[in-house]
């Protein structure tokens, strides 16, 4: 019995940050068809924005953070990156190659111009919403930067996820995965009240759609020219 109740304070000690905030944990799955191979639930976002609250004001007054996608080897790495707003990305070009990286989504467009090997260039997210990113000369380059809200965390492969710093109170759940929709489809996003009593999420689940980003245009609005014979570069 002694056991299990230094147990029960250790719980609540870690899930407790100190400081007024709790750490608030979840998971979610992904349902996909039968053989659609291994049943990854890597990179869904999830993040947490207080009902009732403005966090406008809030992320304008807190310095800007700072992240990384690096071009190599003609990718975007990584992938999927969630972000606060007012964060400032990099992406530095790894390739012995141009790159010309570029946005078209509304209100956080951008063009980064065409830059050499070594060099880096930057762009400022200040508006929440998903960003879809693309080079202008390759094609095949793709990313998202998920610009949040509020307090976020992205799933690991097995669903699992933790978000530090979560003040008390009330929030909507908000969840995206590049190819995932909500379970039912469209459905309003759960709230959840934030307590030393209730610092999990209910599990959340997502249906496969199978659909990722169409084939795209440049950032003039043109079909991307062939591929010019040369080098090969590994």
């Amino acid at each position: 019995m002694r056991f299990f109740l230094i147990y029960l304070v250790l719980l609540r000690t870690l899930a407790f940050g100190g400081d007024g905030t709790f750490t608030v944990t979840g998971t979610v799955s992904i349902s996909r068809k039968k053989g659609a191979g291994r049943s990854d639930q890597s990179n869904v976002v999830v993040w947490l924005k207080q009902v009732g609250v403005s966090t406008e004001s809030k992320a304008a007054a807190s310095p800007p953070r700072r992240f990384e996608i690096r071009q190599t080897h003609k990718r975007f790495e990584p992938h999927i990156l969630a972000v606060p707003a007012g964060s400032v990305v990099s992406f530095p070009n790894l390739d012995p190659f141009f790159h010309n990286v570029f946005s078209l989504f509304d209100g956080n467009r951008f063009d980064l111009g065409l830059y050499e090997a070594g060099a880096s260039q930057s762009a400022k997210f200040d508006r929440p919403g998903i960003s879809f990113i693309f080079c202008n000369i390759h094609p095949e380059m793709s990313a998202v930067v998920v610009v949040v809200d509020g307090p976020f965390a992205v799933s690991d492969s097995s669903g699992a996820f933790s978000i530090s710093k979560v003040p008390p109170g009330r929030y909507r759940v908000n969840v995206w995965h590049e190819r995932a929709r909500s379970a039912p489809p469209q459905a309003p996003a759960p709230e959840v009240t934030i307590t030393g009593d209730n610092t999990v999420v209910p599990a959340i689940s997502l249906l496969d759609s199978g659909a990722l980003v169409a084939p795209h245009k440049n950032k003039y609005g043109r079909d991307y020219l062939p591929p010019v014979p040369g080098p090969v570069y590994k």
